[in-house]
């Protein structure tokens, strides 16, 4: 088990501090679900929203786009809808 799992409640990483998921662990859950990337979204929205029920001031978008915003970025530009 890895050590940079997230700490409830705050919502920080048990192994650095940094708000979870952080650049370790986001690194090792695309890794662990490098053949599985819907199931990788389900998990992160199930930890959205427990997130959401500790922290309900934060701004749903900004949780959105810690928790799974990260997620789409493959360091790729994205294709355009027209096939381009």
């Amino acid at each position: 088990m890895t050590v940079h799992g997230p700490v409830t409640r705050a919502w920080t990483c048990g192994g650095c501090g940094l708000p979870w998921p952080c650049p370790t662990r986001r690194r090792q859950l695309r890794a662990e679900y490098a053949a599985a990337p819907v199931s990788l979204a389900l998990y992160l929205g199930t930890q959205l929203v427990r997130a959401a029920e500790d922290m309900p001031r934060i701004p749903a978008g900004i949780l959105h786009q810690r928790f799974l915003g990260w997620t789409r970025d493959t360091g790729r530009p994205a294709q355009r809808d027209n096939g381009e």
